[in-house]
């Protein structure tokens, strides 16, 4: 996979991750923290049985709960909406995002046991996609929580396919890397 399209998969990542943030307007719906440990994390485009990206995500109960306040100035920064609320069957979420120039519209439905797995069904609208990607997208997250983290990892650090290794506390460092 060449750097760039390896940036554009990291983008592409931190947008939905981005969408799947809690909203911190009042009332605050917050997400339950994750068990900590290592998850595998799979993206399905829809109607798909193989996914088209795994990776793994080191965490620990601070680094959930920093995904979720001190990263939401961030999301704040890159999401001119992103309102999270309790539904009957978990969590829903709606999103405007703006990432390396793109802005997104995204809907989610987060299900699950953020203790052993959870799935998070995102359908997603670009305004301005480049050439060749599709403005209208829908996949699933699919997580799982596979035990401890491997004694070379430490809390926040993702693995992706092909041995591509990055801490998302680094994501800020990223967000300087991308076009505007």
């Amino acid at each position: 996979m060449t750097r760039a399209l390896k940036a554009i998969s990291a983008a592409g990542l931190l947008a939905a991750l981005l969408s799947t943030l809690p909203a911190r307007a009042e009332p605050a719906v917050e997400l339950p923290t994750r068990k900590a440990g290592l998850w595998e994390l799979s993206m399905l485009p829809a109607g798909e049985t193989t996914p088209n990206m795994t990776m793994q995500h080191c965490t620990d109960e601070s680094t959930d709960k920093q995904m979720s306040s001190s990263f939401s100035p961030m999301a704040k920064s890159a999401c001119s909406k992103n309102e999270t609320v309790k539904t009957a069957t978990g969590y829903s979420t709606d999103a405007v995002c703006s990432v390396a120039g793109i802005q997104t519209t995204s809907h989610s439905e987060i299900t699950g046991d953020f203790n052993a797995a959870y799935s998070v069904k995102i359908t997603s609208h670009n305004e301005s996609a480049p050439a060749g990607v599709p403005s209208d997208t829908a996949m699933t997250l699919q997580a799982k929580w596979l035990g401890a983290c491997k004694a070379d990892q430490k809390p926040g650090d993702i693995m992706m396919p092909g041995g591509f290794k990055m801490n998302i506390k680094d994501v800020e460092k990223l967000k300087g890397l991308l076009p505007r």
